[in-house]
Formats: structure tokens, sequence, C-alpha cells
């Protein structure tokens, strides 16, 4: 959602910090924290081209522990072999880069929101459906390897290894009832974030609520006392 969309004066009422980088009507990204954020940084470096609302970073301190999260709302990609697959690849090579400068600090990080990668095929229901498509190609899931190979933990895998474990189901062709799912929103956790993992869950539930998103609620606890 665009950072106009966010229903912010609620949120704060709450006791939530709030800051977003949105675009009307198109990308946006948000992070919400009951402590104050340090610092926070729009858009992922490496193109100063790039104008789309896709990344926010904020930094925030437990006690004398820093926190950095990173939100990301990663490009679709599709229809392979056009310029937006280009796009995904350089923005998944960009992040990449962002990640090895950040695990150089050797503190805890957390790169969260819709990566728009199936990283395995135990992460989709049907996988010849998704084979041709940007969420699935080879070459995508090795950018998405490349990542995990720096060190960061998927922190839905660090807890299950079963099958089943969807983030999303399309509104069409009954995917939801069927279960007809895929796994496309993670959370990446630096070591010293990984240390601190106490639990991680899918909150599935969440698909059968009346007008809900297609996408589910992706959560992590973290001990950083």
């Amino acid at each position: 959602m665009s950072g106009r969309g966010l229903p912010r004066e609620p949120i704060e009422d709450l006791g939530y910090h709030v800051v977003t980088h949105g675009q009307k009507t198109f990308n946006g990204v948000a992070l919400l924290s009951r402590f104050p954020f340090e610092e926070t940084r729009p858009r992922l470096r490496g193109d100063d081209d790039d104008l789309h609302a896709r990344f926010l970073e904020g930094l925030v301190m437990h006690g004398k522990t820093p926190l950095r999260v990173a939100c990301l709302y990663l490009p679709n990609g599709n229809p392979p072999g056009t310029d937006k697959y280009q796009y995904k690849i350089n923005w998944m090579k960009r992040l990449l880069k962002y990640s090895k400068e950040n695990l150089k600090h050797e503190q805890p990080l957390v790169l969260a929101g819709d990566f728009n990668v199936i990283p395995t095929a135990d992460d989709v229901h049907n996988p010849a459906a998704w084979a041709g498509d940007a969420l699935f190609l080879p070459e995508t899931r090795r950018e998405f390897r490349a990542l995990l190979n720096l060190g960061l933990t998927d922190a839905i895998r660090a807890v299950s290894d079963q099958p089943g474990q969807y983030t999303f189901w399309d509104y069409q062709a009954g995917a939801w009832p069927k279960n007809n799912g895929i796994r496309i929103d993670h959370l990446l956790l630096s070591p010293q974030a990984s240390d601190r993992l106490r639990d991680a869950g899918i909150d599935r539930h969440v698909r059968g609520w009346e007008k809900a998103s297609d996408h589910v609620p992706v959560w992590i606890d973290l001990d950083l006392d």
C-alpha cells in the first residue's frame, strides 16, 4: 500500500512508531515499532534511477541490542524474458550487496517482506503449474540461494521443514479452498538474529477471513533481552 493508504493515527494511538515509504496507488512498504527509530532509510541502494517504493529499513534499540529491519517488496518479474524480469534479477543482486555490507556489522538484521520468490518445490502446491513463472524460475531461485549462502537463515525453515507451508493463495480458481498456495513471503535472519530466534510461524487462518488479502502474516519471535 502507499504511505497515504496506511491508517497512521489509529496505529500510533496504539503506541507504535510508524514510518512509511510509498507511491500513490502503487508500491509501498512500512515499518511499525514499539520503540522509537534510531534511523530509517528508504530505497535500496545501487540504482539512482529506481524510484519504486519497494524498500525501507529502520534501526531500533532494545536496551543495548540494536535490531535492523529491512521491509521489502521485491519485483514480481513477470513475464520472463522482458525488462520486468531483468529488473527483478538486478534488484535481487542489489539486495545481495546490501546484505553483504550489513552482515559486516555483525548485528541482528531481518529482511522481511514479499520476496516474490518460491524457493523450492516444497514451497508450492503444484510445481509444474509455476515452472515458467518468474517467481519459480531457476535464475530467481539461484539469486535467493545466494542470499542464504551469505549466512542468512530462512526463519520458517529454521523451525519446520514440512511442505505445504504457504503464505499466498490466488483469488482465482478456488486456490484457497483447495490449498493451492505458494510460499513467497519470507523472513531472513542474520546469524546474530538467528541466534535469538525463539519461534516463527505463518498465520494461514487469516486467509479465510472475509475480504482477506491473498497474502497472510508471517512472524518471528526474537529474544533480544
